[in-house]
């Protein structure tokens, strides 16, 4: 198979199709229609064997992660997904992976409506990059320099399971089969908060998907906005089968390991009653951790409100 009859069988055959795709694949460039009075918000993300994801890692699963991962930073900005671009380098043109990998990138982008408007392909180890794309409207897109002092921190969903269950699949903490079959999706198979991140515009004052560990981007949205927080352990929201394993892995996989590609946000006094009213439509949840303080850094609190330190700050690819 040629590299063009790939991008023919598998990618130029997409089920999606939008009416402000004007040109999609098989020329030189995509020409793309925004709509009036909307921002396009860009973000692009790759992962790559061995670093984001194991050999042998189930096909479908990576076709859903991948548009996923970006799909949370288009979240984290109130955005709503139109388009995205393919940039794929393949050991060989294996059908089957393709077949597989396909499905679960369409079924994703079905659910989204998002069109893939082109990309590239190539030889060479195996790594996905996607570049996303979503309008929002002028001037309201959701930054992470907008929190305040008395801002609450909150956070969607739960944290930890999808640290849980790379550890599992490391070798480094064994879960039994009923454990691991109740994290395992939240590693494989993110369910990206777009709904929510659109719903918190106008509402939040900042806010940030949580890819690398609360502590790391939490971090971020800090000093962005030139602020501290104060979050405590116990607010921190976990999973029954997170909880379980509390005396073994201890806090710092909730906090650092990432993975979760649940939002972190934070919200004025004064806009609360707004985003309680909008929880209960939103399945994941949301829990209030803290609060934004005037004096920077980060400070974490457990029960007994004593300073907990954390033993790691959340993934770095470049750390010694």
């Amino acid at each position: 198979m040629t590299e063009f009859e790939l991008i023919r069988r598998f990618f130029a055959s997409q089920p999606i199709r939008r009416s402000d795709v004007t040109v999609g694949i098989g020329d030189d460039a995509a020409v793309l229609r925004p709509p009036a009075g909307q921002e396009l918000a860009v973000t692009t993300d790759i992962l790559v064997e061995g670093a984001h994801f194991l050999p042998g890692a189930d096909p479908a699963a990576l076709g859903h992660k991948a548009l996923a991962v970006n799909l949370s930073d288009l979240a984290a900005m109130g955005a709503e997904p139109a388009w995205f671009l393919l940039n794929l380098t393949l050991p060989e043109a294996d059908e089957a992976w393709l077949k597989g990998f396909c499905e679960g990138l369409y079924a994703l982008a079905r659910q989204y409506d998002m069109q893939l408007v082109g990309g590239n392909t190539a030889r060479g180890p195996r790594a996905i990059a996607i570049e996303a794309q979503g309008f929002v409207p002028a001037g309201r897109a959701l930054l992470r320099s907008g929190a305040r002092p008395g801002d609450g921190v909150y956070v969607t969903g739960r944290l930890g399971d999808a640290g849980l269950a790379l550890l599992h699949r490391l070798g480094k903490h064994g879960l039994s089969e009923s454990e691991l079959a109740a994290v395992v999706a939240r590693l494989d198979r993110p369910a990206p908060r777009v709904r929510e991140g659109v719903a918190l515009r106008g509402v939040a004052t900042s806010a940030i998907d949580v890819s690398d560990g609360l502590i790391a981007d939490l971090g971020h949205i800090l000093e962005a906005s030139g602020v501290g927080a104060r979050i405590e352990l116990e607010k921190i929201p976990v999973s029954s089968v997170y909880r379980a394993q509390l005396g073994e892995v201890g806090w710092d996989v909730a906090l650092a390991n990432g993975e979760d590609y649940e939002l972190c946000f934070t919200v004025p006094e004064k806009n609360r009653a707004a985003l309680e009213a909008l929880a209960p439509r939103w399945d994941c949840g949301i829990s209030r951790i803290g609060e934004i303080v005037a004096e920077p850094g980060l400070r974490v609190r457990d029960a007994a409100g004593r300073p907990y330190t954390p033993r790691a700050h959340g993934h770095n690819h470049f750390a010694e």
